[in-house]
Order: C-alpha cells, then structure tokens, then sequence
C-alpha cells in the first residue's frame, strides 16, 4: 500500500472565517468520530446550538459562524476544545498505519490490534494490508441518510468498532445524493415518500485526490456503449475511511447521473446499475489509490460485481479461468444477512448478460459461466441470484446468528456443496448505543467503551453491572424515559398538527405517556414476516391489559415500510387507525420517520423491547441488543440473537422453538404466549415495588441484560470472531 489510510488525499474544504486558534474545529468536524462522543457534539453544540439542531451536523455549525470573537474569549470554552482536540488527536495517532512520532518511534497504542503489534502476534503480522469491506448502506449517524436500516446500522458499527479496535479496514459504498427516504405518515394512516437532497459539500465528506494527479479522483466503469464516470467521496469513522462512489457527475449523460441517486431504488435495471458501480467501480477506486486489500468482505450480496472485476483483473495478468477463480475466491469472505427470499438480490439473466457484456469484453471471462456461477438454490437459469454467486466465489462465508447459520445452510446446501455457512453472530458498537446515563456508569469506574476486549478479559464489565446500585440504576432508566417521552410528544405534536387536528386535541398529548406505565416498544422495518399487528390478535384482551386501573401498559411503534412493499404499508397504516381508536387513543402511539435518532430514544428509554417476528426468519434483530445492553428487557419470539440471548434472567420468551405448519395457528399460540407473558410476568415485575418504591425483580432482570448484552452482542467481540474465523483464513489464503 503507497499511501496512509488514515491520511487519504483529500480536498480540505476550508470552512470560512474559522480563526487559526480554533483550526482543530475543522478535524473534529470532517471525522465522524464526534458521532458517539458525545464531549464533541457537546462542543458544536456551545458553537450555535440552532445550527446543531437544525441539521445535526458539525460542518454547517462551522459555515454558520462569521463571528468567533465570544468563544475566543471563552477560557471555559477553549480548555474544552483543547482537551477535547487533544484527546482526538491522542486516539488517531494510534493508528495502526499512523506516521512514525517525531522521535522516529512507532505510535504505539492500548487498542486491541495494537496490544497483538506490540505483542508481535502472527494475527497482527497478518494484516499487512487491510481489509476491503464492501456495504450498499451505512448507518454511521441520521444526518447522513446513506442507509434504510438494520444491514446500515450494523455496517456503520462494523467501521466503528474496527477504528477503536484499530483494524486495518476500508470501506466502500455509495454516496446516495437522496438517500433512503424520509417517511411521512397521513391522517389516513398512509405511509408517504420523500427524498431530501443529500448535498456532500454541506456533510462530513471530502473529494478524494489522485495522489498522481492531485486533482480529484475519478474512476470509469463500462456499460453498454459508454463508460459513466464515478467520483470518490471519503467519509473518515475514526481511524477508518469510508470511500463513497458518486456519478452524479456534470461529465455523465443525463441518464446515468442518478445511478446513484437513491437507496434501494425500485426498478431493477437501475438497481442493477448501482451494483455495478459498487463492486467494479469501488475495486477500481482502491486501486487507483495504492490499496492492495488482503481481503474483501462483501457484506450482503449487492457488491457481488467486486468479484467480476477482480476476476478480470486476474485473467489480464494471465491467469486461465480455473486458476483466476481460486484466486479471487480464496481471499473473499461473504455475509450473509436474511433468510427471506426478498432480501436477497436477484436479477434477470439476460438483463445481467447484456450490462456486463462490456465489462467482459476481451476479458477471457465467458459469460455463461458467470451465469452459472449465479444460479440459486431453485437452480433457475433466468435469473443471476447475487446471493449464490457470492457464497460459491468466497472462501468463507457466514450467517449473522446461530440459528441463522442453521437455516442458511439448510438453504444454500445446494449451492455451497455442503461448505458450512459459518454462524457469526451480529453485535452493536456499544459507544454508540448506550444512553448517557450508562455512558456515566461505566466512566464513574472507568470503564473504556472504546476497549471492550481488555474490560471482557479483566472481567470489569461483569463487575461494573454487579456492582451497580439498583436504585441509581432505576433512576437513571426512569431519566431516559422522560427524554423519550418528551422527544415521542413533540413528534406526535407535529404529525398532528400537519393533519390539521385541533388545538385541544393537540393539547391532549401533554396528557399521554406518563412515566409511571409500563412502556412497551416495538420499532424496526415493517415487513409482514415481523408481525407487528400480533398484540391485536385479541383486541378486547389487549384494551384490559392496557387500560388496567392498578397496572396499565402503553406501547410506540415505529418503522419504515419500503415504497414497493404495499403490504409493509397497510400493517403501518391499520396500525395508525387503531392509535387513534376510542379503544387504543392513549394508550398506542405511532411516530413517523423512523431513523437512527428516533432509535436511540427508544433503546434507551421504554422499559421493554417488544419483537415478535415468524419464527426463523429474523436473520439477527439487533435492536434487541442496544435494549438489552441499556438494561431493557427484551420480550421476544426465540428467534434470530434471542434465540441463543435469552437465558431465562435478561427478559421473557414468546412461545417455544418448535413451530406449527400452518402459519395462522402458530400466530394465534404465539398470540396467546405473549398475552400471558405480560398478564402473568412482565406486568407483575414491573409493578412490585418495595418499601423505597423501587421494583426489585424489574431491577434484577435489567442488570441481567445488561450483562448478557455488554460483551457477548457487542461489535468488538463480533469483530474479534470476523477476524479469527473469517479475515485471517482469507488473508492467508
């Protein structure tokens, strides 16, 4: 590798006026980093706290100020900006590819990867190169609205964890100048779509430079009679940069500026287009910058193009077929994310043959037997299953939890010849997670949520939940509460009001969610197979449970139904008509625009994480795991994480692992599970209190999730499992 990853080439985009006493302002602000430290989003805050609230972003807060004289004059304010500055500075100077200090001396760390360098581990020998991690989505913060939901979120904590663990990683997608859309939900119900424009001039992105050139990188890909032209944007998470593919680009026919326009647009030749420039222009893109990858990780089937290319690549050094194959397959490794047939990418044949056709010219690749290479566990010849193409052109491949690993290679047993399909089960990047008043737990016993794997190892994380006073605990839960429930008011304030309800009405939400109700939550894709209208199995049983007098519940729901799935919509919009019901008012509440802000309301502050999807069909559900890990129970369907989470002291299980044949009835036993479930347990632990007003068996089972979640459904002890069982196999080849 030519060049530092740390230190990639880019266009500085010098925000106006920022006086050279504050020039760090500039590396806080283009390093998502600030995204889960919340010192430095509390600094941006002090600068304009309007300009923070509007976008959530630290680059217009920078472009918004002309006068820095009051901060400048600020010594409370400059030791914060100093102390803060410098301990960035400390945590990138870390970094495994960092310049030597001035001494000449290596810049030696405390992170896990910098533990084995020291320690002259062969793992760490290994990465003499990084890892490529190829992703159609990235959940790294909600103003940047290049993912839609769970495979996002856990791409984003991927990057995250690998910049404080301190693995050599790279990462590759594209920059959405729409994104995901933003969801609206009408007086009716009805779920609308809007697509705000991404500008990157206004977010934390920089044009990558040649570092031939010094002019901005540009990269071509092939189609059919003309080649689009592809600009890199750099996104740098901590110590990991993130390459964005744009062809938005003034150099590109009408047609193809927009092919990277939207996320998951619907129209499959121009998905297909998208998946192009992914995998052949992300490898291309790497490598005109010096980036040899040890590895690639194709995290879902969308970048499967990265493998064509790199095919090419091998037979244009003059490799046969045959030996270009292993070569390529021997360092990739795949994940796969869903058993349901939906979410994995497929596409017509012939409509495959015909776009690639340039990109195979001359290249020694016969397209038949690319075809073949992506038939599908049905074996149909018209379509290109991307999925199946990945898992035959990878060394190693994984699910996202145990019992996905045994569904998937129940599956795909036809299509990997009995390889196993390796069960690595999801986490979530804790820094990010964690609500401030846990955060100020584990710093009260320093606690480093930047160096789980040390905490694990010494056992300090067992010690901290062990050690932590119930009482303080219930009231630091019962705090975040209040922030949800203040944050859900607003929102349903303004959903409200843009239906045109009336100002009584509109006052009456002052009157809803009282922090004394068991509060439920249930927020995630509305996908049928999720069943988020089985609480309503039995209607008149869930308005006594609701409404009882002594010990009442309440629930919110969130959720995005994507545009094309019409049934996804109608469960959202059954699902508004019953919260606004005489029955349900005040007792259901639905918000709109489900994103990562909302997320984390909601994991930190309900008191019980609800899922309830068609057993096996939940992949992994990593919400559950951010409750859990803020000391929320979680009440689930055994399936997906909960499958191998649950052990009896962290929440409750609905129904049982066995499942009926016909789908209704195993809807009515699950039903009937879990209105018993909160008849019988949640309802009675919540409500027991003892003589200081505090629910003892409530308090047992939060300090039980949190203990099952910090470690064991972390990113770092995930990440640690990728490279033991996945990355270092595929690095050795």
């Amino acid at each position: 590798m030519s060049l530092s990853l740390s230190s990639l080439p880019a266009d500085p985009l010098l925000p106006p006026h920022l006086p050279p006493r504050l020039a760090g302002l500039q590396r806080l602000a283009y390093n998502l980093y600030w995204s889960w430290h919340p010192r430095v989003i509390s600094l941006f805050k002090r600068i304009d706290a309007h300009a923070w609230g509007l976008e959530r972003n630290p680059v217009p807060v920078l472009r918004a100020r002309s006068d820095w004289s009051s901060l400048l004059d600020n010594p409370e304010f400059l030791t914060e900006y100093e102390l803060v500055l410098r301990e960035f500075d400390r945590y990138m100077a870390a970094a495994w590819d960092a310049p030597a200090r001035s001494d000449g001396s290596a810049a030696m760390s405390s992170t896990w990867f910098g533990r084995l360098q020291e320690q002259g581990s062969p793992r760490a020998a290994a990465f003499r190169r990084p890892v490529a991690y190829f992703c159609a989505e990235f959940g790294l913060h909600e103003h940047l609205q290049i993912y839609s939901g769970g495979l996002g979120v856990l791409a984003g904590d991927h990057l995250k964890t690998a910049s404080d663990m301190n693995l050599p990683l790279v990462a590759v997608g594209l920059c959405y100048r729409q994104g995901y859309f933003r969801q609206a939900i009408d007086a009716e119900g009805w779920q609308e779509h809007g697509y705000p424009h991404l500008e990157p001039e206004r977010m934390p992105l920089l044009r990558v430079q040649d570092p031939r050139s010094g002019r901005p990188l540009q990269i071509a890909v092939e189609l059919p009679g003309r080649k689009v032209q592809v600009a890199v944007w750099v996104a740098r998470v901590g110590r990991v940069p993130l390459l964005l593919l744009d062809t938005d680009l003034p150099e590109n026919v009408a047609g193809d500026r927009p092919i990277t326009s939207q996320l998951y647009v619907r129209g499959r030749e121009m998905r297909l287009h998208q998946e192009l420039v992914l995998g052949v222009g992300g490898v291309r893109a790497l490598r005109a910058l010096g980036i040899d990858p040890s590895a690639w990780h194709l995290n879902e089937g969308h970048s499967a193009f990265l493998l064509v290319e790199r095919l090419r690549e091998a037979m244009k050094a003059g490799a046969n077929l045959g030996n270009a194959l292993e070569a390529v397959r021997k360092h990739s490794v795949f994940t796969i994310h869903t058993p349901v047939s939906a979410g994995n990418e497929k596409f017509e044949a012939t409509m495959v043959r015909r776009l690639t056709a340039p990109l195979l010219d001359n290249s020694g690749i016969d397209a038949d037997r690319l075809l073949e290479l992506g038939r599908g566990e049905t074996n149909d010849g018209t379509m290109f299953d991307m999925t199946a193409f990945s898992l035959r052109m990878s060394a190693v491949s994984n699910a996202v939890s145990q019992l996905h690993a045994h569904t998937a290679n129940g599956t795909w047993k036809q299509v990997t010849g009995g390889r196993e399909i390796l069960g690595i089960t999801n986490g979530v990047h804790m820094g990010s997670w964690l609500g401030q008043r846990l955060r100020w737990l584990a710093e009260d016993v320093n606690v480093s949520l930047e160096d789980l794997p040390r905490e694990h190892e010494s056992g300090r994380l067992h010690e901290m939940v062990q050690s932590l006073d119930g009482a303080k605990l219930w009231d630091g839960h019962q705090r975040q509460k209040m922030e949800l429930f203040h944050f859900v008011r607003n929102r349903l304030r303004r959903q409200l009001a843009r239906h045109g309800e009336s100002p009584d009405t509109l006052g009456e939400i002052e009157k809803f969610l009282d922090p004394g109700v068991l509060t439920l939550g249930f927020a995630r894709r509305f996908a049928t197979y999720k069943r988020a209208h089985l609480l309503f199995t039995d209607e008149e049983r869930l308005a006594r449970i609701l409404w009882n007098k002594d010990r009442p519940v309440q629930i919110i729901f969130a959720g995005k139904a994507h545009p094309a799935d019409r049934p996804g919509q109608k469960v959202i919009g059954e699902l508004w008509q019953k919260s606004r019901s005489e029955r349900f008012r005040g007792r259901v509440f639905v918000i709109e625009d489900y994103d990562m802000r909302v997320g984390r309301f909601l994991v930190d502050g309900v008191d019980v994480w609800l899922n309830n999807p068609r057993r096996p069909l939940e992949a992994s559900g990593t919400s559950g795991m951010k409750a859990s890990a803020n000391g929320i129970p979680n009440l689930s369907i055994l399936d997906g994480w909960w499958d191998e989470g649950f052990d009896g002291g962290n929440g409750w299980a609905i129904g049982e692992r066995e499942q009926h044949p016909d789908d209704s009835v195993q809807d009515q036993r699950d039903a009937e599970s879990l209105y018993q479930a909160l008849e019988s347990e949640v309802v009675p632990a919540y409500y027991d209190r003892d003589n200081r007003g505090l629910p003892p068996r409530w308090i047992d089972k939060m300090r039980g999730a949190m203990s099952s979640s910090l470690w064991q459904f972390s990113t770092h002890r995930m990440l640690a499992e990728y490279v033991d069982r996945s990355y270092l196999p595929a690095v050795r080849g």
